[in-house]
Formats: structure tokens, sequence, C-alpha cells
């Protein structure tokens, strides 16, 4: 009879076994990475195989990410406490920034609690108004990177360059100053929650988690690549926790949103994947 070590380390390996088969047939259904890429490489690949591939430029390498049935997401993991004060990295880019800017003066001794663990944002648009709400709390350095961004002008006057409009992705991608999904701001920082409540090689950091209407979440092209472009996610979504939720959009500014979506996507970089077809134009970002 076997012991109940025994019985644990067998149903351990079922379960290892399950996640690893519902990850490949997740893979094969869809596979996705959040930002730009080169026009040709995405449009040839959706065209042949269905796969978007959303890259974010900043770098020349494609990294794709999975997203999968919504039946398959889960909630985010619950956020563990940082510490009340942290040290943020930002190393140069693989390429120098695309519009005058400097990395972020401040990265020692980030304040995360208190009156410090939200900051509020107005975001004039073309389109219409979106305030915004910073998690500083959960990810401190993205919140504190896109502060420097907007207090330098960064992101005034630059276009979104992307929305989706598929089952399982619907998002508006913003902050390039080029407005081609391949530029930044010449730095690159890691990710920070949800990534971060997940150990190395842990399988659950692969698996689709749900993007709520409303987060604001940065776009990569892997691992430890944020720049300047984020997306506003329009309509529930699901992707692997790889992009950092650093906020949400206020509740009286989704209307904007809602506009911009109802006015659809040209379809240009494949089928539900294209440029909004109502032009974004972010007019300034402020501190409120």
């Amino acid at each position: 009879m076997p012991s109940n070590e025994q019985r644990r380390a067998a149903a351990k390996r079922k379960l290892e076994r399950q996640l690893a088969n519902r990850a490949e047939r997740a893979r094969r259904r869809k596979q996705l990475t959040i930002a730009g890429s080169v026009l040709g490489v995405v449009v040839a690949i959706a065209a042949v195989t269905g796969v978007y591939f959303l890259t974010k430029g900043e770098d020349d390498q494609n990294t794709a990410s999975e997203t999968k049935d919504a039946s398959l997401s889960a909630a985010p993991p619950a956020a563990k406490a940082k510490p009340e004060l942290v040290n943020c990295t930002y190393r140069d880019g693989a390429k120098p920034a695309d519009k005058p800017v400097q990395k972020p003066t401040k990265s020692e001794g980030i304040p995360t609690t208190g009156g410090d663990a939200k900051v509020s944002v107005s975001m004039e648009t073309n389109q219409g108004p979106i305030g915004l709400t910073l998690n500083n709390a959960e990810s401190p350095c993205t919140v504190n990177s896109f502060v420097s961004l907007a207090s330098q002008n960064f992101f005034d006057g630059t276009d979104c360059h992307r929305m989706t409009a598929d089952e399982t992705l619907k998002v508006l991608q913003c902050g390039d100053p080029t407005g081609t999904g391949m530029g930044g701001p010449g730095y690159e920082f890691d990710n920070e929650y949800p990534t971060d409540q997940y150990g190395q090689g842990d399988p659950g950091s692969q698996m689709p988690i749900d993007y709520k209407r409303g987060t604001l979440a940065m776009a990569n092209a892997g691992p430890g690549t944020n720049g300047s472009q984020f997306f506003i996610v329009y309509g529930n979504s699901q992707l692997p926790p790889q992009y950092t939720i650093f906020g949400t959009v206020d509740e009286n500014s989704m209307a904007t949103l809602d506009k911009i979506a109802k006015a659809g996507q040209d379809n240009s970089n494949g089928p539900g994947d294209g440029k909004p077809t109502s032009p974004v134009t972010i007019q300034s970002v402020r501190l409120d």
C-alpha cells in the first residue's frame, strides 16, 4: 500500500501533467505578446496561422506570450505587501530614446504606503478625458517611471497606435512617441505585479489570468523590457501574468474608452488588430 508521501508525490505529478497539457492546448489556440511588432511579420503570421503577435518594438525580437480561452483564465493573484520604501533599477535600452527624456531621477526610497499608495493622474485626449489611478503599492517602479515620463511631457502629442478587438483581447495601446509600435524612452525596467507574485519556473506564470475592463498595464517584448508603451483594457481580456498592472481607469472616464472602442479599428495588422479608426492623440498627462 502506498504511503502518504507516495500518494502526495503521485498527485503532484498528475497536477504537473495536467498543467502542462492545458498550457500546450492553450498555446496551440493562440499566442500573443502585447505591444507593436514589425508589421510584415504580424500580417504574414496572422494570415497563415491566425496567430497575432503584438510586440513592443523597442526590442527587435518578438517574444510570444499566450492568451487563452476565457474559460481557462483565473483572477490575478492577491498582491504580497511590499516594503514601505523600494529601490528601482532603470537600465539603458537597446536603442536610444525616440523623444528627448531622462531616466527617472528618483530611483531609491520610492514610498508605497499611506498617502503614497495611490497616485491620481489626468490624461487628456482628443477623444475626451481619461482619469487614471496609479497603484504605487503594487507596482511602484512602474508608477515612478510613468510619473517621471509624464512630468517631462513625454506622452504629450503622441498617438495611441494600436487597438485590438479580439475575443479575448480588447485593449488600446499607447505611449510610443513614434506612433509605430517601435518607440520608447531609451531605458527599460523589470516587471512588477502580477509577474512578481510567481516563483521562477512556476507554471502558473504562463497561464492566463483576467485583465479586467479598466485595467492599466505595461506593454513589453519579454520580461524586463518595460519602457513607455502601455495599454488600457476596454473590455475584459485574458493574458498570461507577464504584463505589469499599475493602475486603473476611473469609472467616470470609461465613457471615453467606450467611444473609442465603438469607432473600431482598421484591421491594418490583421483581423481584429489595427489602428483606432478614429485617431486617439494624448494631449497631456498631468498629476492631479
